[in-house]
């Protein structure tokens, strides 16, 4: 195959891929995760939405780029909302802390005292959170915000599945110790 054959292919490629997808089903499919991936590193929810924002943004630009081959449309779009979280942590010039506030939207309590002990739980567990090293927070998000696979988080970072799966183990572990630790101590 030659040079300007292979060049017409990987012109032609883009077209077709995109053509393949239907962007408005991945769109439905992946925003949910790709909102929760930013609520839970953030406590501000309108934040959230315009990171999405520029989430799915960035990806409609660089829809040609993408490679079905690869890596699911929702796992490209999870490692482009990764990127967009760590421009605004460096335009921020501080290090944000992963927070819960999905937990937010709880039904609402008739009993006051409930509802305190429920918001004083989140804040204990958004403090632990924060001090957990920034690749477990990742993964932490990743997880349970967006609400990936094991599979599917190892194709983004790099790591294997089975130490994806240690790596959660291991973290989960950690926080209740820490929980029960400081319930008691």
């Amino acid at each position: 195959m030659n040079a300007y054959v292979r060049t017409l292919r990987k012109l032609i490629r883009p077209r077709s891929q995109e053509a393949a997808l239907d962007w408005d089903a991945v769109y439905d499919g992946a925003l949910p995760k790709v909102y929760n991936f930013f609520l839970y590193r953030l406590a501000d929810s309108g934040l959230a939405e315009d990171l999405t924002a520029t989430t799915f943004e960035r990806a409609w630009r660089g829809r040609d780029r993408f490679q079905p081959d690869r890596a699911e449309p929702v796992t490209w779009l999870l490692g482009i909302a990764r990127n967009v979280w760590r421009e605004h942590l460096r335009q921020q010039h501080r290090a944000q802390s992963l927070s819960l506030e999905t937990v937010e939207h709880l039904p609402a309590e008739s009993d006051l005292e409930r509802q305190l002990q429920a918001r004083a739980e989140r804040e204990r567990l958004r403090a632990l959170l924060a001090r957990l090293p920034e690749r477990e927070q990742d993964l932490i998000a990743l997880k349970y915000g967006a609400g990936l696979t094991n599979r599917q988080i190892a194709a983004m970072t790099g790591l294997s599945e089975s130490n994806v799966g240690t790596i959660l183990h291991r973290t989960v572990r950690k926080l209740r110790k820490q929980w029960e630790d400081e319930s008691y101590g």
